[in-house]
């Protein structure tokens, strides 16, 4: 496996230049602020539509607004509705208990350190030019590998199909300087898409302006370079812990030790072949 089909790991935190891209445009991505989320599901409407997703098969089922109830093959944008009981002032009747909702957009997160990339035999799975991750449906043999490699569980396959299926990031649209379907259909720009570095400084100002209005927990997602893979080419403004949106409290790309792995087979192998010579010499 050479370097640039691990280039999140050995790269830095440029991934298509690690990828191999000479001149590779900025790095675009995903800012979903979550605090202006009203759950229209017009992102899901869109992105169906635009990349010709199959339906869910599910309905509302009368427990929850949350009809699709996670990311898939067939769900490349997922809003979460999340509902929880707070403490109010008390009412006429002396109830203290409210409900708030919590409403959250998912979508892939275009990983700096991109595992399912690394670990696709077949080069279906690519880095683009905007360091994207992107599937080729035409490439991909339905193997799997790259749904346990994903720390998110986002990648899935598709029933009747086989093949591995997730958000391009309308890849095809940025290629005409267009957005994303789900980031141009969303009413209250809750999806934001541009350059990563502008994005994050615009993350970084909101998350201060809420603070600032008594929103204590608001906080950043999957925006840190520092992080357990490189930060996300999509990432968020929650109201509450990622685990409360059913996200990983602490991603870390699953790969991570490929490269040392490698390094200690390729040591074991030379002491083998050593032995093997030194053996035959002896033998002579």
């Amino acid at each position: 496996m050479g370097d640039e089909r691990l280039g999140g790991l050995l790269g830095g935190s440029d991934p298509s230049r690690s990828s191999g891209y000479e001149n590779p445009s900025s790095r675009m991505g995903f800012f979903t602020d979550t605090s202006v989320c009203i759950g229209c599901k017009a992102c899901e409407v869109a992105c169906k539509e635009w990349n010709h997703v199959p339906e869910d098969g599910l309905v509302f089922s009368g427990m929850s607004y949350d009809n699709t109830r996670g990311l898939g093959a067939d769900t490349w944008r997922h809003v979460a509705f999340i509902e929880q009981k707070v403490a109010r002032p008390p009412s006429a009747d002396g109830n203290r208990s409210g409900v708030r909702w919590l409403m959250s957009s998912d979508v892939c997160k275009h990983c700096t350190h991109a595992a399912c990339l690394d670990v696709c035999p077949t080069g279906a799975l690519f880095r683009t030019e905007f360091g994207t991750v992107v599937v080729q449906e035409d490439i991909c043999n339905g193997c799997g590998y790259c749904i346990p490699a994903c720390p998110y569980g986002v990648i899935d396959q598709r029933k009747g199909d086989g093949r591995a299926w997730k958000c391009t990031l309308c890849y095809d649209r940025l290629g005409e300087g267009q957005k994303p379907a789900c980031a141009q259909a969303c009413p209250t720009e809750s999806i934001q898409f541009g350059p990563l570095e502008e994005l994050r400084n615009r993350a970084g100002a909101r998350v201060a302006q809420l603070h600032d209005a008594g929103v204590a927990e608001a906080r950043l997602y999957g925006e840190d370079p520092s992080d357990g893979v490189g930060g996300d080419g999509a990432f968020f403004l929650l109201l509450d812990e990622p685990e409360v949106y059913g996200l990983p409290p602490d991603p870390v790309v699953t790969t991570r030790d490929l490269p040392r792995m490698y390094r200690r087979a390729a040591a074991a192998a030379g002491v083998l072949l050593a032995a093997v010579a030194g053996a035959v010499v002896w033998g002579r």
